[in-house]
């Protein structure tokens, strides 16, 4: 595996500017960020995406995200927050982490950052819904 900038940031290897440092997670600011305060939350041992994580450590790496959903709005001054997940797909690093943004009412942030589409139809909404659905029940 090639070098993980993450794993070199909690390794200490790197240089970051940290907000949240425990036996869990190590949450910092993003060098590129959206707005000033938006934090990467990243867990401690490197897993690549949100299904690789143990589940015993899915309560507790949200736990965090939750409460520094709080905290950055809170410090930037912000009315709320975005907080967002990439697996694979336009993941810039493979070590899961969670985006949290401060946000405020036309801060020029638009919904998502993909254009939106329809279903072409309720049938094809209830197709995709039950195959959803199904797929989720197998995996007990």
């Amino acid at each position: 595996m090639a070098a993980c900038t993450f794993c070199s940031i909690l390794a200490g290897e790197l240089p970051a500017h940290v907000v949240l440092d425990d036996d869990e997670v190590l949450a910092f600011l993003d060098v590129r960020p959206l707005f000033p305060g938006h934090v990467l939350v990243v867990p401690r041992d490197h897993v690549e995406t949100l299904p690789d994580l143990p589940a015993a450590l899915v309560g507790p790496y949200f736990e965090r995200v939750q409460r520094l959903s709080v905290a950055v709005r809170d410090a930037t001054g912000a009315q709320g927050s975005f907080v967002a997940m990439n697996n694979v797909v336009s993941q810039s690093v493979p070590h899961l982490h969670t985006h949290v943004v401060p946000r405020t009412k036309g801060d020029g942030l638009k919904g998502f950052f993909w254009p939106r589409t329809r279903y072409r139809d309720d049938a094809h909404m209830a197709e995709v819904a039950a195959r959803v659905a199904a797929a989720l029940s197998s995996l007990g």
